[in-house]
């Protein structure tokens, strides 16, 4: 009797190796994919960048000179499934179905952000809404990463009943020196990008009660100019550590006292998992419903408005008490997502 046909080969594709958190994630399903035998195809319009160091042995690479190229690429390679690692790189996910009509390969995409940005104004968020709201019509399957993000982006894509609960794989610890760092400090982990709002935290450093904690920030993007032109106006040259992006926080975010993301709007921030897993405390803005399903007791963390300022202070003083416990370490989950998503990939296939 036959095999039923399974996701032999998974394309999936991306911008760059910048180091973004949905890149990153990306390359850690590739390598469980590898390692369950079957063949992944990334194509990618630019191969360099800090996460080159992470692509897993055995990832075919096609460098496609953009990705609007993408439909070129399905019909030359003839994939099996092709994988949207974020809600960033739907259009390209629309646009190749566009292209290949009735011959494209089952598509898959992940939910990698809040379908309601706080950056968004009424008429960007109306338009973003109707984008989404279409994502039905492109997408075979929508995933998300806990169940209160699966409940909004169901509902945004009006994709109920073709919606998953698959978290992503957990960040597996790297031997890499560990750089100089203080004693106690407030630890900062992601892009320098205007997401992220490291305004909201550089600007709470000179409130604190206690005014030598240094605030570590580990990352690099588009917003340092800006960055340090803000610790530069408050007088905090060697108060605020700006050291570039790491492979691997894990060791870091171990060291530090509070770790502290004040994002304007999230998906499921890894950051927060990765901190409560080696035992740190976070603080985080309320910038995505998966916050409060990660900080879920007050013993692991507080979460606050985005734009409460005060707040922010009150908390990170509360955090960095001298009397304060650190909590138990928090399992990571996703130990099983590269095969949970492969026998998703399966059953899309066999229909």
């Amino acid at each position: 009797m036959p095999m039923p046909p399974t996701a032999q080969h998974i394309l999936t594709y991306a911008e760059d190796l910048r180091g973004g958190g949905v890149e990153r994630a990306q390359l850690r399903l590739a390598r469980g994919w590898l390692a369950a035998g079957r063949r992944v195809t990334l194509a990618i319009e630019d191969i360099s960048g800090p996460l080159a160091a992470e692509l897993p042995e055995g990832l075919e690479i096609v460098t496609p000179s953009r990705l609007l190229a993408l439909p070129k690429v399905v019909r030359r390679l003839a994939p099996d499934i092709i994988f949207c690692p974020g809600n960033f790189y739907t259009g390209i996910a629309a646009w190749t179905r566009l292209r290949l009509g009735r011959t494209c390969p089952p598509i898959v995409a992940k939910m990698s952000n809040a379908p309601a940005r706080a950056d968004h104004g009424r008429l960007m968020h109306a338009a973003h809404q109707v984008w989404l709201a279409r994502h039905g019509s492109f997408l075979d399957h929508l995933v998300a990463m806990t169940p209160a993000t699966a409940d909004e982006a169901a509902l945004a894509t009006r994709m109920i009943g073709r919606t998953s609960v698959i978290p992503n794989p957990p960040a597996v610890p790297i031997s890499s020196a560990l750089p100089d760092l203080p004693a106690h400090f407030i630890l900062g982990v992601g892009r320098l990008e205007p997401q992220k709002r490291w305004d909201r935290l550089i600007a709470a450093l000179p409130l604190l009660a206690d005014q030598t904690i240094p605030l570590v920030i580990l990352g690099e993007g588009s917003e340092r100019g800006a960055i340090e032109a803000q610790i530069h106006v408050l007088g905090l040259e060697g108060r605020v550590l700006l050291l570039g992006h790491s492979g691997d926080p894990l060791p870091v975010m171990a060291r530090a006292t509070v770790l502290s993301l004040t994002s304007d709007y999230e998906g499921v921030p890894g950051v927060l998992r990765e901190a409560l897993s080696v035992g740190t405390p976070v603080l985080s803005t309320d910038s995505s419903a998966a916050v409060a399903e990660i900080v879920d007791r007050p013993d692991r963390g507080t979460v606050v408005a985005r734009d409460d300022a005060a707040a922010l202070v009150d908390a990170l003083d509360a955090w960095l008490a001298p009397t304060v416990q650190r909590p138990e370490p928090v399992p990571q989950p996703g130990a099983d997502s590269a095969e949970r998503y492969l026998a998703l990939f399966d059953q899309l296939v066999r229909r």
